[in-house]
């Protein structure tokens, strides 16, 4: 979700849901160990659980910005196998690195004795003419041998010729029955799944094959999915969907953020979702996407954009529609 799960997608995110593992966009060992720290890694403590996502190939290096990420407090650290895109292709990391299995296993490895913090990988169920059974075993095999902690598995192959970045988030087929085998193989070791999940309906049913479920567009164009998550997953008492107190918090962490600097259009551009299903939800839209983006825009266009809405409907509604 590289230019999507910032900073502040991550605050929203965690207003809705206190127990979900959040993820940072994919950030690269070289630019961690030599580039911005605090702009790459920082974050608000009320995110936590969070874990960091790296691309990489380069064992010392990415034991280095381990160590590094470590020290920014993330609560796990995911080496990203599985992105298809260009540029990351041309940095040799991402998926083109399920061609080079042994070298990811000396990556984790690297970074596993760099850190205490656990070390994961997300990976595809294969790229291009690669055999989804042979290939996908013995690549978590050596993930196993290396000390990884924990799967993620998109349940799709990656083409990596002849298919953009956006087409192989649909067009390759998925086989959610390849990632089940895989975790029944791997048993104990966690395996989450990902890929074309749109419902929590849907991750309640692939969680009587897998450890965990991993969403993304879909928790993103409609994040008041995640605040049924707590009751669902964890045992959580079903908290109201109050979404004005969420807009009062978003309003005043944007009267933070600009205060450092941050334009309010970098924060009202995650929020677009909020208004998914209601009345008045395209004007809602409008000002937190257009007003927002211009010069002097502050937090009271956020409370404009809400008071667009149709506040008929309730708390309770809310929620059946989540």
């Amino acid at each position: 979700m590289m230019d999507w799960t910032d900073r502040h997608c991550r605050y929203l995110h965690r207003l809705l849901t206190r127990r979900a593992l959040l993820f940072t966009e994919m950030v690269t060992s070289a630019a961690v160990v030599h580039g911005r720290r605090e702009q790459l890694l920082g974050h608000h403590p009320t995110e936590q659980p969070l874990a960091v996502q790296l691309g990489g190939s380069d064992p010392a290096e990415l034991a280095k910005a381990a160590r590094i990420c470590a020290e920014f407090g993330f609560a796990e650290i995911n080496l990203n196998v599985g992105c298809p895109s260009d540029r990351v292709q041309s940095g040799r990391f991402g998926a083109c690195l399920m061609a080079e299995p042994e070298l990811v296993a000396d990556c984790v490895r690297a970074m596993r004795d760099a850190t205490g913090v656990p070390v994961t990988v997300k990976c595809r169920i294969g790229i291009d003419d690669q055999d989804t059974g042979q290939s996908l075993d013995r690549f978590a095999d050596l993930m196993v041998e290396a000390g990884v902690e924990a799967l993620y598995v998109h349940a799709r192959k990656a083409w990596l010729k002849g298919l953009s970045p956006k087409e192989n988030r649909t067009v390759p087929p998925l086989d959610y029955p390849r990632v089940y085998r895989l975790a029944e193989r791997l048993r104990p070791l966690p395996v989450a799944i990902n890929g074309g999940i749109e419902t929590l309906a849907a991750a309640q049913a692939h969680l009587e094959h897998v450890s965990g479920v991993m969403l993304g567009r879909a928790a993103y164009h409609d994040p008041l999915l995640l605040a049924k998550v707590d009751a669902l997953f964890f045992g959580e008492p079903q908290r109201p969907i109050d979404l004005g107190a969420i807009i009062d918090r978003m309003a005043t962490y944007a009267e933070e953020q600009l205060s450092e600097g941050v334009r309010l259009n970098q924060i009202t551009r995650h929020m677009l979702g909020l208004a998914s299903g209601r009345r008045g939800a395209r004007q809602f839209r409008q000002i937190l996407s257009v007003e927002a983006c211009r010069s002097g825009a502050d937090p009271e266009t956020i409370q404009r954009a809400f008071a667009a809405l149709d506040q008929s409907v309730s708390s309770s509604e809310l929620e059946l529609t989540v």
